[in-house]
């Protein structure tokens, strides 16, 4: 079922997670084998859904899903957006969808009385450098330090940490957007595999960080339901090879690379157990 996005906003929080990354193959291997204890509570009974992604590559990725272009339904469209920066002739926007007078989501929402946050992950969040710093200078605060990022093998536990942090000090009545960009996904992986002594990356190790990330996201999601009921998107940026026909990485166009995970749902704050 399509969200109302438009019918959301205002009333809602919005929690939008990038699983920088992650392999659609991979992550619905794990759904399947029911290593992913958390997030199957909110996929539907077939697992995260297969979208293209818009880019093959962190940096372009988030361009694109910040001015409304997510990761693309692999059926023929067109296909409505959640929200989408208003301009002429477009022929993805509906009734649903949320336009916003901005280049951007988060300066849309900011318009709209939200508070946006970003706690960054990979070097594209990392403020580091002039590069570094264009994603997250789009969001009111932003946050990022080498344990949020890919060589902390605890990186994703710090992230829901300063997470729930923050949220603690945010008026409940503060409508919030909250971007993380979620980096164990990203080589280097290979920690996250038991027994993996040859310090190499391979689709295990991939796996095995998702199902560590999988393990830290039930404070994050108890956390926002305590302030709002929240609409959350979930989603992987690109793919990446792991040898498939000798390609290795990505920033370039193997199915791996652009087939991705995606997940929308509504957090309500009348559940329990979370």
């Amino acid at each position: 079922m399509l969200i109302n996005t438009q019918a959301l906003i205002g009333s809602h929080d919005l929690l939008f997670i990038t699983l920088d990354t992650l392999r659609y193959d991979v992550a619905q291997d794990l759904f399947r084998q029911g290593r992913l204890p958390t997030l199957t509570r909110y996929l539907p009974p077939t697992g995260w859904e297969a979208r293209h992604s818009p880019a093959s590559f962190t940096y372009a990725a988030h361009h694109a899903f910040f001015a409304g272009f997510l990761p693309t339904p692999v059926a023929p469209g067109p296909h409505p957006r959640l929200f989408a920066a208003r301009f002429p002739g477009s022929e993805t926007t509906t009734q649903t969808t949320l336009l916003f007078d901005a280049p951007d989501l988060p300066g849309g929402l900011v318009q709209l009385g939200y508070h946006t946050i970003c706690i960054g992950g990979v070097g594209f969040f990392n403020k580091q450098s002039a590069l570094g710093s264009v994603l997250p200078s789009l969001f009111n605060e932003s946050y990022w330090d080498p344990s949020l990022g890919v060589t902390d093998q605890c990186s994703t536990e710090n992230q829901v940490a300063l997470a729930c942090s923050l949220l603690r000090r945010l008026p409940r009545e503060q409508r919030l957007f909250l971007f993380m960009n979620i980096s164990a996904l990203h080589q280097p992986n290979y920690f996250y595999l038991p027994g993996n002594t040859s310090k190499q990356d391979t689709l295990e190790s991939h796996a095995a960080a998702l199902v560590y990330v999988d393990a830290q996201l039930p404070l994050l999601f108890a956390a926002m339901q305590r302030r709002a009921p929240t609409l959350v998107i979930l989603c992987s940026d690109h793919g990446t090879a792991y040898g498939e026909d000798s390609y290795y990485g990505h920033r370039l166009a193997h199915p791996v690379v652009w087939l991705v995970p995606y997940a929308e749902f509504v957090l309500s704050d009348l559940e329990e157990g979370v």
